[in-house]
Parts: C-alpha cells; structure tokens; sequence
C-alpha cells in the first residue's frame, strides 16, 4: 500500500510510523516527497487517480496524536499525468507545483494553491503547448527571492531534449 510514513529513531535504530495510507480516491503514487510548513503541517502529491483522475496536492494535518488528510486539489487528465514532483511554498504559505501532462494542452501547467477563507484557491499560471517551450515538467520549482519561479520540462523544445523555465509574477 502506498503511505506516508515518519521515520524516529529509537534506540540503536528507527521507528517506522505510518501517517497516511492512500486510497484511490485520495491519489495514487505519492512518489514526490513532502515538505513542511512553520505549522507543523505536510504538503505532498500523487501523479494519479484521486477525485478526477488526474493526481491530488494534499495536506496532512497532526491533530491529537494522529494525521487527518485534506484533499486540497485533484487534477483532471491522463492517469499518471499529475503532480510528480516536490511542492514548492513561498513566505505566505502559497504552494506551487507542476503537474506532467495536465493544463489546456494536456502537455503539463505550472499552479498556485494559496490559501483562502478556510479552503485552498488554484490558480493555472501557465501551461505547456508541446512547442519551443516544453513539455511534461515533472521537476520540482526553485523560487527566487523576487518571487520567480525555474523549472524543468523534461521534453518538447526547441531541439525536442526539454528546456528550462522561467515564471515570472
């Protein structure tokens, strides 16, 4: 089954402990790793399944002693063609990503989860079209201190090798 697990170490060695374990309908293949916010909280993804088929950004939460999961985003979009790679997460708590082939051209987009009033807001910030800009980012985005974001598209471009990319606010 996949899982998020927490890893302590104890003794001369560690102990494993299971915070998620993944249903269908939360997303499948959790392969991205997880980061962190000042709250204690768990941002992660899946590159399938979920709600709409297309891979999930999800939050966990500690909440006495155990994780309660919040689905904050399901894609639309091929199986497998979602987030594949680490979240980013400015200052403010907004969380970025890309997903390999969703968005208008079904070639991969670069989002925005902000928080707002309780919920999560999405925002597309662009989309691959499979030309001279890429396709299939599955890299994790750097943020410069400008709020510029870099990536990867592991295909597509002008050579048909990827290319790396700059968004900027």
């Amino acid at each position: 089954m996949e899982s998020v697990i927490q890893l302590t170490p104890s003794g001369g060695g560690w102990t494993e402990t299971t915070l998620h374990t993944f249903l269908s309908t939360d997303g499948t293949y959790p392969t991205a790793g997880v980061i962190l916010d000042k709250s204690g909280n768990l941002y992660g993804t899946t590159s399938s399944a979920g709600p709409a088929g297309g891979g999930t950004v999800y939050e966990l939460t500690p909440s006495g002693g155990s994780w309660t999961f919040n689905l904050l985003r399901g894609f639309t979009g091929v199986l497998g063609g979602g987030p594949a790679s680490r979240l980013a997460m400015d200052a403010d708590g907004n969380l970025y990503g890309t997903t390999v082939k969703d968005g208008a051209h079904q070639q991969g987009s670069v989002f925005k989860l902000s928080p707002s009033g309780g919920g999560w807001t999405y925002t597309d910030l662009y989309d691959f079209t499979g030309g001279s800009d890429g396709c299939y980012p599955n890299s994790y985005l750097l943020m410069d201190a400008d709020g510029n974001l870099y990536g990867t598209a592991t295909w597509c471009g002008a050579h048909g090798y990827g290319v790396i990319f700059e968004i900027t606010p």
